[in-house]
């Protein structure tokens, strides 16, 4: 345990010992293990968006155990994953590299905006899951329900020693396309998960756009252009920096901009990166080398 990792811990004053070892275990894991920072491998695409675009670009991606090795090899800190990709490797796998159940998922061809419960606690707890994920979606209309549904299951959680990841992604209601991804409305959605009682916090990297219109005067005087500065501001929001913030890898990208994305997570002092179709959808070495240089990026070599 380095004293890095002490003082990340120290934050959450309510957990039990339980909860705090399965956040050390993913905070100790891999090449950044001990750092503060993260590197991510989450696979829950195939609910998403389905297998072959997901998994097509790559087909050794349809394999669920690629995906365990492919964590384990590049030295990440965890897999996420929904149930079925859990158990499909949870043996093979077991005890070489944390993972998180992405207990609630949707699908494609939804024309509502929400998630149905596919994982419980005690299927983490029968996996030796070190966190559940949930993804809530502030500013639709089923926002309400998704926070009492991962109210229960953190409570659930943190009574048995697991911790809780949610992927904060407004989107729905007022918001608009251009706003999902605004500044303020990015910042918004951390706080909520936050508040939720998230220990790790996903969100999407945001623009310097602002959407509500009363939150304009709050951000004015101040320079956004910069990305590293607009992570500053969505760490700040998660209680000035007391809880885990991870930024996703979002779309597929060219590789130049995954490695910017990275240099500004880092210097805005962001815990790391959950990066997923830009890294599985590739050839094995070339997303191997891929991780390999983002893990870099995170130790300050490049």
């Amino acid at each position: 345990m380095t004293p890095t990792v002490r003082a990340i811990l120290a934050n959450y004053e309510s957990d039990n010992p339980g909860t705090k070892a399965n956040l050390a275990r993913i905070l100790m894991q891999g090449r950044l293990g001990g750092t503060g920072k993260l590197v991510i491998l989450p696979v829950d695409q195939g609910f998403e968006h389905g297998p072959a675009r997901s998994f097509a670009p790559n087909p050794d991606a349809y394999d669920p155990h690629y995906h365990f090795q492919l964590a384990i090899d590049a030295g990440l800190s965890a897999y996420a994953a929904p149930l079925g990709m859990i158990e499909a490797g949870a043996d093979t796998f077991a005890g070489q590299i944390p993972t998180i159940l992405k207990v609630n998922s949707s699908n494609s061809w939804a024309t509502s905006i929400d998630q149905a419960v596919t994982g419980t606690v005690e299927d983490a707890l029968r996996l030796g899951c070190s966190a559940i994920g949930f993804t809530i979606y502030p500013g639709s209309d089923g926002i309400f329900d998704l926070m009492e549904e991962i109210r229960e299951l953190s409570q659930e959680a943190k009574a048995v020693g697991i911790a809780t990841v949610i992927w904060s992604y407004p989107r729905g209601g007022k918001i608009s396309k251009d706003g999902e991804l605004a500044l303020d409305v990015g910042a918004y959605a951390a706080h909520i998960a936050a508040l939720a009682g998230a220990h790790i916090i996903k969100v999407k990297l945001p623009t310097a756009h602002i959407e509500q219109k009363d939150a304009v005067k709050a951000y004015e005087g101040h320079d956004w252009s910069a990305q590293s500065t607009r992570v500053g501001h969505v760490v700040k929001s998660c209680f000035n920096g007391r809880r885990i913030v991870v930024f996703s890898g979002g779309a597929t990208k060219g590789i130049d901009s995954v490695y910017q994305d990275a240099r500004d997570i880092r210097d805005g002092g962001g815990n790391g990166s959950i990066i997923g179709r830009n890294t599985f959808q590739r050839p094995r070495a070339e997303a191997l080398a891929m991780l390999d240089k983002i893990v870099d990026v995170y130790l300050g070599k490049d």
